[in-house]
């Protein structure tokens, strides 16, 4: 637990710090991708014997590396991708003869699989991550909220645009070791998009986006730590929740 804890905690801050940008820039269905992505990876990693963490990293980032750049905006060939992988990530289940949970846990999520080598990876991916977004957080958010203005202030909007969705899929690999690969797409979109709900204002934002993908991520652990079911469920369920607060709270301030 203490592992699943440490890991969770470095997971969530960079979700929450990535997923806000994610949801700013309107590329949920390149997030929502990149997670299908992972489940071929983790499946493929399951089936050959090595390590679930090098199929989601490995996949993620080739993933990334498909859909970066211009590509973006081609939602037929993200479209594409995804059925692809999805169709992969069956096959390569259909062809695992381990148990069950296995896969189920690689779907769906758990700590119990969470070793100190495992914190130690994704604990060096987040800092990697928060420092490049830390030193290209003015530019990302200013080609965000005006792509054309920012080409036109000299802004690199394509290669500031292909290296955010390489972070992207680097923090979906890292996620999905905590949630799964199917449920990793709820961390990344629920909390920001409930900040986002509530502030405008980028700071307070941001922090809230972090406090509440921490909350969600401390909580989905505390419930499943005595409860038969995947602790990808409950980060799901709590942060869904917080999401319809949020939504309840603007419409009775509207």
């Amino acid at each position: 637990m203490v592992d699943a804890y440490a890991a969770g905690t470095a997971v969530a801050i960079t979700s929450a710090v990535l997923g806000w940008f994610m949801v700013l820039r309107r590329q949920t269905f390149t997030g929502h991708t990149l997670a299908m992505v992972g489940f071929p990876g983790a499946a493929a990693a399951a089936l050959a014997g090595v390590p679930i963490a090098a199929g989601y990293f490995g996949a993620c980032t080739l993933g990334a590396l498909a859909l970066g750049g211009r590509r973006l905006r081609d939602t037929a060939a993200t479209g594409t991708l995804q059925a692809v992988a999805l169709g992969l990530g069956v096959l390569f289940v259909g062809l695992y003869h381990g148990l069950l949970t296995d896969v189920t846990s690689l779907l769906f999520g758990t700590f119990l699989g969470i070793t100190d080598g495992d914190v130690a990876a994704i604990a060096a991916v987040s800092v990697v991550t928060l420092a490049l977004l830390a030193a290209a957080g003015r530019q990302l958010l200013f080609a965000s909220l005006d792509g054309e203005a920012a080409r036109a202030a000299g802004v690199r909007v394509e290669l500031l645009s292909y290296g955010f969705v390489l972070l992207l899929g680097l923090s979906v690999a890292a996620t999905s070791q905590l949630t799964g690969a199917l449920l990793v797409f709820a961390l990344l979109v629920a909390p920001p998009a409930t900040a986002q709900q509530v502030t405008a204002r980028p700071v307070p934002s941001l922090a809230l986006s972090v406090a509440l993908a921490l909350g969600v991520t401390w909580g989905g652990l505390a419930l499943a730590y005595d409860s038969v079911y995947p602790v990808g469920f409950y980060v799901t369920s709590l942060a869904f929740a917080a999401y319809v607060v949020a939504r309840a709270w603007r419409w009775a301030n509207a």
